[in-house]
């Protein structure tokens, strides 16, 4: 038998922790010295330990975690719970650094305020192009909304391409516009270029996509959680030289390598005279 202090520097928590496991009832100790009143544990005892330090650092109350080892849940069921909690915090670890990607991106549009590069900004007519598209709705413009629909769409628009044995001939393309339901949801289309016949093919749309014939355009570099910054150096040269905006821009995606850092977009923004 170990000692508390022993069996806490074997399974690498504080006494002071495993005295208030032994008050809870979620691990008692093998023995206790009537005399003495000191406690001592079993290696066997770990076992249930590693459960109880795995089940709180995952997020379980300690009430909770006595439920569940006093089901006396299996080896395969423990594991099952364990990674369904993963998959949960995974989530929301990934879910928090989009939020901070956001909150980057507004503070970097914040700091240029005053200095936005507007001389970047093209008016030029926009031809019309062929392309194959799929399209789904986003909650709002949001761009954490947008990127949870448009990721999945063309991850599964080249998979359709690729079956309907149709090769890209060109860009990607990504517009956007209001959804018929209303409430700020967003129909999001996205397409690439590509020569097939008009139709459908495979559960694929392939259409032409109409000419613009004024698009405010600047060209957009880094990954699109950033795009913000660029966003807003359209709106302030739309303004300031008398136009006003007619449609969501479109994102064509001149160059898409493997670091989204390294990743070159053309926003292409319609235009009228205000």
């Amino acid at each position: 038998m170990f000692t508390i202090g022993d069996f806490a520097r074997h399974g690498r928590v504080s006494v002071r922790m495993l005295r208030h496991y032994d008050a809870t009832g979620l691990l008692r100790p093998a023995h206790v010295d009537p005399a003495t009143g000191y406690r001592f544990y079993t290696a066997a005892q770990l076992a249930r330990l590693n459960r109880v330090i795995a089940l709180k650092d995952l997020g379980f109350t300690l009430l909770q975690v006595r439920e569940i080892l006093d089901e006396k849940v299996d080896t395969a069921e423990l594991r099952g719970m364990l990674r369904l909690r993963q998959a949960e915090l995974a989530a929301a670890i990934e879910t928090a650094r989009a939020r901070l990607r956001q909150v980057e991106a507004r503070l970097r549009s914040i700091e240029s305020e005053g200095h936005m590069p507007t001389d970047d900004v093209v008016l030029k007519s926009v031809p019309a192009i062929r392309v194959a598209e799929l399209t789904g709705t986003a909650e709002s413009f949001e761009p954490e909304h947008i990127t949870a629909v448009i990721r999945p769409l063309y991850q599964e628009l080249f998979q359709r391409l690729a079956a309907a044995g149709i090769a890209p001939s060109g860009p990607g393309i990504a517009w956007y516009e209001d959804a018929p339901r209303g409430g700020g949801a967003i129909t999001v289309h996205a397409g690439v270029q590509v020569s097939a016949p008009p139709g459908h093919h495979d559960a694929l749309r392939v259409h032409d996509l109409p000419a613009v014939d004024r698009a405010a355009t600047a060209v957009h570099r880094g990954p699109m959680s950033q795009v913000l910054t660029t966003v807003q150096t359209l709106a302030h040269w739309i303004e300031e030289n008398g136009y006003r905006s007619t449609a969501y821009p479109r994102e064509v995606t001149l160059e898409c390598p493997e670091d989204e850092a390294d990743w070159v977009t053309e926003l292409q923004e319609p235009v009228g005279k205000a």
